[in-house]
């Protein structure tokens, strides 16, 4: 009788189910993982819901996870049983991207679990050059944050970081916590504050590593920062409205950066004097391009907590409450983890 495996589909928009499927077997060049532990994401609730435009359907969805190497494609050497995580950017090496380092735009891209079947499967087949070994020290708990946290390193090397920088960061979301962690424990920031509209979200900013937390369904940002004589020198928008960019050149420093995380498709209304009045460096930012390595060394070090921000574990079969408390509990919900 042919092995059979559960894999979460999204059908179509607005249909997510688990489904039997063959086990999958891994083409020359790629291996199979027996995948472990996986993250939900908020772009797997966008394919859920249609509004991802790059998703196509059906798709087992999910690009955070990791697992054990199960069997080889051929022409792959690798351990079997080894520990890896896999960086979800499928890049065809040539285009001009791919040539200047910038695989994460690459003219071909594929995303593992947007483009191409994902992780929320008991087993599933990726690019051997996409799997990562993990050591010892990064634990099963954190290895599928490797991914989130690539996304900070991603923005920030793009936008640079000093010691100096009076960094901003709008949203307290999962990606804003990377960011929070990244900037304060890797670069170690002068001074960082938080901006977001639910209070524990902004608890978990400071316990992340925040300096000072801005609620703004409270308190208007520009008058806060007016009144405390602070202009950020570093803007990380994590929250994407688009109404953030216009005021982020408004109270950015001379001089400052600003960095984009967002795929917002509303328009942004901005005054191009004021950009060049100051000298502004806007930089946006997609996936991580070859960031996953030095993740690991952050997590393996123990320069970062990763583990803060998971808050709840759900077996597959429980898949329908693990996507509702993940998307509309906010107040209580960061990191939410399907185990395997």
């Amino acid at each position: 009788m042919e092995e059979r495996v559960k894999s979460l589909v999204v059908e179509r928009p607005g249909r997510l189910s688990i489904e039997t499927r063959a086990v999958p077997e891994p083409a020359a060049g790629e291996i199979r993982i027996k995948v472990e532990r996986a993250g939900i994401c908020g772009s797997d609730i966008h394919i859920l819901h249609g509004s991802n435009p790059f998703a196509r359907y059906p798709r087992v969805i999910g690009h955070e996870f990791f697992g054990r190497i199960d069997k080889l494609g051929d022409g792959v050497n690798a351990r079997l049983g080894a520990r890896v995580v896999v960086d979800p950017v499928v890049a065809c090496g040539t285009c001009y991207p791919c040539s200047v380092g910038r695989p994460n735009v690459c003219a071909q891209l594929a995303v593992i679990g947007v483009h191409r079947d994902g992780g929320f499967s008991e087993y599933a087949c990726v690019p051997a050059e996409n799997a990562h070994l993990l050591p010892d020290s990064v634990d099963d708990d954190k290895a599928p944050l490797v991914e989130p946290f690539s996304i900070a390193a991603n923005i920030t090397d793009h936008t640079g970081v000093f010691a100096s920088d009076i960094a901003l960061v709008y949203g307290a979301g999962p990606i804003g916590l990377t960011v929070i962690q990244v900037l304060k424990h890797v670069y170690g920031v002068k001074q960082l504050i938080v901006t977001d509209r639910i209070d524990q979200r902004l608890a978990a900013a400071r316990d992340n590593g925040a300096d000072r937390v801005i609620n703004t369904a409270q308190t208007a940002l520009p008058a806060a920062l007016a009144d405390a004589g602070v202009k950020p020198t570093l803007i990380i928008d994590a929250a994407c409205h688009p109404a953030i960019l216009a005021e982020a050149i408004e109270i950015a420093s001379p001089a400052a950066r600003i960095g984009l995380l967002g795929f917002s498709a509303e328009p942004s209304t901005i005054v191009q004097q004021k950009v060049t009045a100051k000298e502004l460096a806007i930089h946006a930012s997609r996936l991580n391009s070859g960031k996953f390595a030095k993740v690991i060394d952050w997590f393996a070090s123990g320069t970062l907590q990763p583990e803060r921000l998971i808050t709840h574990r759900f077996g597959l079969d429980a898949y329908a409450t693990a996507f509702d408390t993940f998307e509309h509990n906010q107040t209580e919900c960061c990191k939410v983890q399907l185990i395997f």
